[in-house]
């Protein structure tokens, strides 16, 4: 029984969005009892599309490019501000492409490395939170950026044209308060070993690159989702140790919170009582909610509820900033710096909500005055 509770007891702290996704699943369907009803709960274009993903950017990252980019990177840095600067960019802007979630995996531990032998902490806390930002504001320029774009871009069946006006006005905002903030990072003089450049496996970068199209062409909905599936599996098989690199328990997310806003979608009571409270609110509803399950889920279970996309798109990707827990990508960068020698878990929480709460309200009054 002891061991039963340890394992359940890891399981949370690791997989805490899972187990609540499973819990509410399961809780659901002792309120609506499994039918033929089910079937047409999960969205698996989504699913499809998120595996796909997931394995091209594990197929870049075994081809090194990564590893290259962090290369050339340090050769620009020449001060902490300049490095804050160059790191802060490189997780906006490679994050539309690759995830947050990604970006934050890649380029969080290189900021931990670089300032492993300085006595500035401050500035390396200061580089971390700002790079989880970016991470999460910069992923919401694209629909494959992150899976709440993915699920609502599908789900609502936007155009690129419907999509782009929504967020690029609150992304070049974030941008720019982004290039602002960077500016508290002292000038101090950082010596920087220059990393050797990674060596690029030319016919992986091929063929990711090919299968990276065939993703793009299928979420612009020229190519079928089945056909994008197979192709990619098909792809993966060079290298079959990748398909353990693929993120299934945020598949498994997707699937239990599929589930539970099936069934909460036919509870009629609170169907309209859900109704009636967005109504006209998306844009903070969304972002409020997002503080306590996420942006992802949020997403995910107030699609149901509104056909107005434009802020509910808005509100759960500025409503990745603020609690730790706003974003899961938030909670990968938090885990690793708690994970580094020097570690200061006050100091970086601290700063970590300073900065989000002031950038979520900024951007949230923007979001309703202008955009």
């Amino acid at each position: 029984m002891t061991n039963i509770l340890k394992k359940a007891g890891t399981f949370f702290r690791t997989q805490t969005v899972l187990a609540v996704s499973l819990i509410a699943a399961l809780l659901s369907m002792l309120l609506v009892l499994p039918d033929a009803g089910y079937a047409d709960y999960v969205d698996f274009p989504v699913l499809i599309l998120l595996f796909c993903l997931m394995g091209v950017v594990a197929g870049f990252r075994s081809a090194g490019v990564f590893e290259r980019m962090t290369a050339v990177l340090l050769r620009f840095a020449s001060n902490a501000r300049v490095l804050g600067l160059l790191l802060m960019n490189v997780c906006f802007f490679v994050s539309m492409l690759v995830t947050n979630d990604v970006a934050l995996i890649t380029f969080v531990p290189l900021t931990l490395m670089l300032y492993a032998h300085t006595g500035s902490m401050k500035n390396c806390i200061l580089t971390i939170v700002l790079q989880t930002a970016a991470a999460n504001l910069g992923s919401m320029m694209t629909p494959i950026g992150n899976p709440q774009n993915l699920y609502l871009y599908t789900e609502f069946e936007l155009t690129m044209g419907d999509f782009f006006s929504a967020l690029l006005p609150v992304g070049i905002a974030s941008y720019v308060l982004l290039t602002a903030a960077c500016f508290l990072i002292s000038g101090e003089k950082m010596q920087l070993h220059e990393t050797e450049a990674a060596a690029l496996n030319g016919k992986k970068i091929l063929l990711f690159g090919v299968m990276f199209v065939i993703c793009l062409l299928t979420v612009l909905r020229v190519i079928p989702h089945w056909i994008c599936l197979v192709l990619v599996c098909a792809g993966l098989l060079v290298e079959p140790k990748l398909y353990l690199k693929i993120d299934y328990a945020l598949l498994l997310t997707f699937v239990c919170f599929f589930v539970f806003v099936g069934n909460i979608g036919r509870i009629e009571p609170v169907r309209e009582l859900l109704s009636s409270w967005m109504e006209g609110r998306e844009l903070l509803v969304s972002a409020v909610v997002s503080q306590g399950i996420s942006n992802v889920p949020a997403a995910v279970m107030l699609s149901a509820f509104t056909e107005n996309v434009r802020p509910l798109l808005q509100g759960v990707n500025i409503g990745g900033l603020g609690t730790p827990i706003a974003s899961l990508a938030s909670l990968i960068s938090y885990q690793l710096y708690a994970k580094s020698e020097r570690a200061e878990n006050g100091r970086y929480m601290r700063c970590f909500l300073l900065v989000n709460v002031v950038m979520l309200v900024l951007l949230l009054a923007m979001a309703c005055l202008i955009f």
